[in-house]
């Protein structure tokens, strides 16, 4: 339900980072390079924890993977994904996930998201997240998605990542929220992806040091390489 390593073109760069809850977790990803050369990516995460959310997330991937290399654009894909999900009658379960796909030729980067947060746009304008919302497939049989563009520039990076993150706690049960988030990422634009990456999964764990991990933590981050 991940990938294999880091994906790398002439003009892209995707890496990622996953810390499960327990041995297994519910949070899946990937990406990928379709045959018109714009990439794919995508990332979910099921609702509960351990072995149960890792079954639910075996069959989303499995759905998703039937859809997303088509070509078929991002708002589609989840349309698709809820309708097939609905159709397994797997209750009371759903999964949050946003797919995107990404046109190195433009730098039109086009997504669709579901229950997910951010993602995060980081460029030289600084940090922005990017609003786009949905109901998470597995809820509702008749939920429509819409899909927005995004202009990237050469060099801007776009995060896409958990609630495993924003969601920790420190010793008083304050949670690290999205602003943290972007604390640590607006220093760090220029930097290599996989530093940034490192960076905030450190301070997530320097913040809730000593308090147990409650959540799986992934995070995909997508750099738009300086030409």
């Amino acid at each position: 339900m991940l990938p294999l390593g880091a994906l790398r073109t002439a003009d892209v760069t995707v890496c990622y980072v996953f810390q499960p809850f327990h041995e297994v977790g519910g949070d899946f990803l990937d990406f990928f390079t379709l045959t018109d050369g714009t990439i794919g990516i995508y990332l979910g995460d099921v609702s509960g924890k351990g072995l149960p959310a890792a079954l639910y997330a075996a069959l989303a991937v499995g759905t998703l993977r039937g859809v997303h290399k088509t070509g078929t654009p991002p708002a589609a894909v989840l349309g698709q994904l809820n309708r097939r999900i609905m159709l397994r009658g797997v209750s009371p379960r759903y999964a949050a996930v946003q797919y995107a796909n990404f046109d190195p030729r433009t730098g039109v980067l086009r997504i669709a998201s579901a229950g997910m947060p951010g993602p995060l746009l980081l460029s030289a304008q600084g940090y922005r997240e990017l609003e786009v919302c949905g109901i998470p497939p597995g809820m509702f049989p008749e939920s429509d998605y819409e899909s927005e563009s995004v202009q990237l520039n050469r060099g801007d990076s776009v995060i896409f990542l958990s609630d495993g993150f924003s969601e920790s706690q420190n010793s008083l049960g304050e949670l690290f929220e999205m602003e943290r988030v972007r604390q640590v990422c607006e220093s760090l634009r220029e930097n290599p992806p996989e530093e940034i990456l490192r960076k905030v999964t450190e301070a997530v764990a320097s913040y809730s040091r000593g308090q147990p991990q409650q959540d799986d933590r992934t995070a995909a981050i997508l750099r738009y390489l300086p030409e």
